[in-house]
């Protein structure tokens, strides 16, 4: 009993700082392995087809997709086809052949190359915060979220902190999506919504969720645009991406074919319940 009363008096105090990464590793420009894999989704395809465009410079990660980036996993996903640059806290899959792993595209999707199992950060509960900028097209979009880690097939659902389609921005105004998706959780149920703001998303902002056993509120720069009556009750981990949609282009508009899209991400922080 003593024992677990010293483990509780040490363990974080409410609203205490528990993670953070800045990017800033002194070396010139890493980027932490023990926190990030730098692939987004590799279960579904392998490593080397899902290796991110990254580079850390005056403390930020900067995730990119050129024109000329493969797309990603061309052969099971449906329309629209991507190309995507992304970094994640966790990976894990069953077997090759089997269907077990996060965010299967659709019912086609197996396991291609095994991944075994990883964690680096994933949280449960708490204050969770992005400090980022964006530079997207109408062909374009950014996110940042949280999906189970779906070790159980049922733990799968996801907090999704900031969603940005470049189609939706219209100078200093754009549609930030945020709440809940429940995908095959049966205990969650769809709350998500995409408010326009006044926010110019190419230059630097807060994005947030305060995370509580079964609600959370979504904040952008310490303001609550909207809450949810539903979260998830387990371990997730983060996903931070840009990505292409190649198929939306406007033939004839060159200056955004050619366009790079890219998320700037200068902290990501993590605070206990």
């Amino acid at each position: 009993m003593e024992q677990i009363e010293e483990a509780a008096v040490s363990g974080p105090r409410p609203g205490e700082l528990v993670f953070e990464d800045d990017f800033d590793d002194g070396s010139g420009g890493g980027l932490d392995r023990v926190r990030w894999l730098p692939h987004y989704l590799p279960q579904w395809s392998s490593r080397a087809a899902t290796a991110a465009t990254w580079e850390v410079r005056d403390s930020c990660l900067h995730l990119t997709v050129a024109p000329d980036q493969a797309m990603w996993c061309p052969d099971v996903q449906d329309d629209p086809p991507l190309r995507v640059s992304g970094v994640q806290s966790g990976v894990f899959s069953g077997p090759v052949g089997s269907r077990v792993g996060q965010q299967p595209v659709d019912g086609r999707s197996v396991v291609r190359e095994e991944q075994e199992a990883w964690w680096g950060w994933t949280p449960y509960l708490g204050r969770l915060e992005v400090r980022a900028r964006m530079s997207l097209s109408p062909r374009s979009m950014a996110a940042w979220w949280f999906v189970g880690l779906e070790d159980s097939p049922e733990r799968c659902g996801e907090l999704c902190v900031m969603e940005v389609f470049g189609r939706s921005v219209s100078g200093t105004s754009a549609e930030i999506g945020m709440g809940v998706h429940a995908f095959r959780d049966p205990a969650l149920s769809e709350d998500w919504a995409a408010p326009r703001l006044e926010l110019d998303v190419s230059e630097f902002h807060v994005y947030a969720v305060d995370w509580r056993r079964g609600s959370a509120d979504f904040l952008v720069d310490g303001v609550v645009v909207r809450s949810a009556d539903v979260a998830p009750d387990y371990p997730v981990q983060s996903m931070l991406a840009v990505f292409d949609f190649p198929t939306w282009a406007t033939p004839a508009d060159e200056q955004e074919a050619a366009h790079v899209p890219e998320l700037v991400v200068d902290w990501v922080r993590g605070y206990a319940p």
